[in-house]
Formats: structure tokens, C-alpha cells, sequence
């Protein structure tokens, strides 16, 4: 895990690596085809909470083929306002 500040939620928190193009659909003709392995490996660091919402929102597939940049991630109105909740919340500072 890595501290710093969450792309999604702007809070300066501990961050977890969310795969753009989920590791679950990688095997897939469809994605194995069309994007190189550094592509489908391509990801960015998010805290907990938005990466929680992210995964609780869409499937994999969804995310996949839709959702699959930060840009997208971040204009998607569910997604948000999910972030824009979480960027309210304090950071705990217990473990």
C-alpha cells in the first residue's frame, strides 16, 4: 500500500492499485486480442473507500469496456457522487 492523495476523493489517505481493465476479464479473446499486456496492466492508485464504490457500483466487464480510464471513472455521475462522499469522510488515523 502506498500513502498519498486519492485521485478520486482528493483525500491524502493510504492507496490500493485499481487495474483499469480488471484483472478478470484479461484471459478474455476480446481484450487479449485488442490491448498488450502492459495495457491490460495499466491502473491507478485509489484509496479504499472509492475503490469499494468503484467495484460495488459496476461488474468487471462494465468497467472493462466502459470505464476503463480515470477520465471515464471520474465523469461517470454514480461514480461521482460515490467520490465526492467519500472525499467528506475523515481519514481514520488508527490501523
Amino acid at each position: 500500500m502506498k500513502t498519498s492523495k486519492c485521485v478520486c476523493c482528493h483525500r491524502e489517505i493510504s492507496l490500493t492499485f485499481h487495474h483499469l481493465i480488471p484483472k478478470k476479464v484479461h484471459r478474455r479473446t476480446r481484450f487479449a486480442k485488442h490491448y498488450s499486456k502492459a495495457e491490460l496492466n495499466l491502473g491507478i492508485y485509489i484509496c479504499r473507500a472509492c475503490h469499494s464504490g468503484i467495484h460495488r457500483f459496476y461488474d468487471e466487464m462494465y468497467l472493462a469496456q466502459h470505464l476503463n480510464s480515470l477520465a471515464a471513472l471520474l465523469s461517470d455521475e454514480k461514480l461521482q457522487k460515490h467520490f465526492d462522499w467519500v472525499g467528506k469522510q475523515r481519514v481514520s488515523t488508527t490501523r
